[in-house]
């Protein structure tokens, strides 16, 4: 179904980003990446305020493969 979109703001797009508007049937990343974060992290608004006492971030991962990316069906 078409949509109206009003005014937009697009302040970055990086190599492997996606940026959307209308209609699509697909839509495939062309990069994948893991991020690890503690407590008070991606933390957005003006002013910010966290109070983490003791913070740990277990970064174990016995997974070989956690995403793929195919470039089956991408048009350059």
């Amino acid at each position: 179904m078409p949509a109206i979109v009003g005014a937009i703001k697009v302040v970055s797009v990086g190599t492997g980003s996606i940026v959307h508007i209308g209609d699509a049937v697909f839509l495939s990343p062309s990069s994948t990446s893991k991020t690890f974060a503690g407590a008070g992290s991606f933390n957005t608004g003006d002013f910010p305020l966290t109070n983490n006492a003791v913070s740990a971030t277990n970064t174990y991962d016995a997974d070989l493969v956690d995403s793929s990316v195919s470039k089956v069906g991408t048009v350059a």
